[in-house]
């Protein structure tokens, strides 16, 4: 699954520029130790994978922060050398502060984009060094406010080639409707109660999950607790439920076409994000279709791109929410609200985000 440094990197690729793509270091031993692999991504001529294993273990990180970070210092160093051209920019969305940003040379110019909630010391940490940092949320880089440098609200991206299949074509409300719903069903922050309510208490829709709901088919966690195991045995048991797995682009664009409606049910208390801004949330937009979600703050003033609860504690408004919204779907699907949650993907894809942000960059790169 394709995540936003995923996507930045192929824009930046697409626009002429070399990029390597920098993994975090191999825990999984399937490099020999202090060696570093540059190989084609086979998704963009310009785009290059630096596959990597230090020569000392990952686990210092946690029993010996500054050791690690003094040995990760000649440990990046490798890798530079390793590299044919010398970086001109450092971009980084690493929050975990595994490849630090101080530690990369003086010489590059260097990025900082937090797309996830910095819960941690060490995400606060990780903007040392940058020289403007750009995040998804206004809350998040309130966090950062330490940092006396340039600090600037992207919002999510969402992938042209995503946009441009919905930008024509017609759509007829289902019967029965049709909702669909995106992501790890494996993450322990969904609000499995309340989602599980929502099913049960609308047996004559049709609920499509799409993204992992086995640990094999995903790359972004999620545990097989005894609760995980519990919450997809019941999903599997609903007969209004379709688990469709992970789906690539084109199949998940078809699937969303012959959807009414979007579904997001998130705890906030256990989100990571504390229900400030969703990423899969550009792709519903683009697709013209109702969202109804829990609370998310980026778009308290927007009922025009999202139906969403009040309250910030609890769910317990969502299920009553989802029933009022179905049941006048004529009305929150009518095409000028279609046009205009169209209209707002279509302004944030990552071909646009690239270049709201190369305008930033400019003045402070002088």
């Amino acid at each position: 699954m394709y995540l936003s440094k995923h996507h930045y990197s192929i824009e930046l690729a697409r626009r002429g520029n070399k990029v390597f793509f920098l993994n975090p270091p191999d825990q999984n031993k399937e490099l020999p130790g202090n060696k570093v692999i540059i190989k084609p991504s086979g998704v963009h001529e310009n785009l290059f994978v630096i596959s990597h294993r230090s020569w000392f273990p990952f686990r210092l990180k946690f029993h010996w922060r500054w050791g690690f970070d003094k040995l990760m210092r000649t440990h990046i160093a490798k890798i530079k050398a390793a590299l044919p051209v010398s970086p001109d920019i450092v971009w980084s969305f690493d929050i975990g502060n595994i490849l630090p940003l101080k530690n990369f040379p003086d010489s590059s110019f260097k990025v900082f984009h937090p797309v996830d909630e910095p819960l941690l010391q060490e995400a606060i940490d990780a903007a040392e060094g940058a020289q403007v940092i750009f995040s998804v949320t206004r809350e998040i880089i309130s966090k950062y406010h330490i940092y006396d440098v340039p600090r600037h609200f992207v919002h999510h991206g969402v992938a042209g080639e995503f946009v441009r299949k919905f930008e024509q074509g017609s759509y007829s409300i289902n019967n029965p409707l049709r909702v669909g719903y995106a992501g790890n069903m494996m993450r322990q922050d969904i609000d499995r109660s309340i989602l599980l309510r929502i099913l049960r208490e609308n047996p004559d829709i049709v609920f499509n999950f799409f993204g992992s709901y086995k640990l094999k088919d995903g790359n972004l966690g999620g545990g097989a607790d005894e609760s995980t195991i519990g919450f997809m045995q019941a999903l599997e048991q609903l007969p209004n439920v379709k688990l469709h797995g992970v789906l690539d682009q084109e199949k998940l664009a078809k699937e969303f076409a012959t959807l009414d409606a979007f579904l997001i049910c998130y705890d906030i208390k256990k989100d990571p994000s504390r229900g400030t801004n969703y990423h899969k949330l550009m792709e519903y937009f683009a697709t013209g279709r109702v969202v109804i979600s829990n609370n998310i703050t980026t778009y308290n003033d927007r009922p025009d791109l999202i139906m969403m609860t009040i309250e910030r504690d609890n769910n317990e408004s969502l299920p009553a929410l989802f029933k009022s919204v179905v049941a006048n779907i004529e009305k929150h699907n009518r095409l000028e609200l279609q046009e205009i949650r169209k209209k707002f993907a279509a302004s944030n894809t990552y071909c646009r985000q690239m270049d709201r942000i190369e305008g930033l960059l400019e003045p402070v790169m002088k």
